[in-house]
Order: structure tokens, then sequence, then C-alpha cells
């Protein structure tokens, strides 16, 4: 069953940064099955606090997608994420 990686900004601290990470972030996709379903588009939020932005990535299970953000290319691009803004993230499981 899919599993879904879902990304929520809340806050851009460092421009610079974050710049980096999405400079570098579709190379730790390489190796990994992975379909992009939400990728900041037009946002209205319903309940809850304003976010900057959302992501939703589609990966075929929960161990893939877990594969993709533990892998040291991830990891090593998410540092300018963890400098760059606070998130909110999560893999849920699909039906």
């Amino acid at each position: 069953m899919p599993a879904y990686v879902v990304f929520m900004r809340d806050e851009t601290l460092d421009p610079v940064e974050f710049q980096e990470y999405s400079n570098k972030v579709d190379a730790s996709f390489e190796g990994h099955e992975m379909t992009p379903l939400a990728d900041y588009g037009d946002l209205e939020t319903l309940e809850g606090d304003e976010i900057e932005g959302a992501v939703i990535l589609q990966f075929p299970d929960m161990d893939a997608a877990r594969a993709w953000y533990r892998s040291p290319a991830y990891q090593a691009t998410a540092q300018h994420r963890f400098q760059g803004a606070r998130y909110r993230g999560f893999i849920v499981a699909g039906l």
C-alpha cells in the first residue's frame, strides 16, 4: 500500500539555506521510487495555524518512504532545510 511523506513549512528562517535545500533535494530521490503529488502549489488553510507551503510525496510503501528520508543523501540535504525553515513532517500509510 502506498505511503505519503507530508511536509508543512511553518516559517522560513534563512532564505539562503532554504534555497540551498531546494537546489539539492531532487538529487536525493535518485534510486528511490517517488511520485510528487503536491509541491508548494496554491494553498488554503482550512483549520489550524497558517502554513507557508506544503509538499506531498508518494512512495510505494512505508519502508520505501523511510528509506528515502533516512538515506545519507537526504539527511545531508535536510540539514539545509533544518537551518532554512521550521517544518512539520510525517509519513502516513495510504489505502
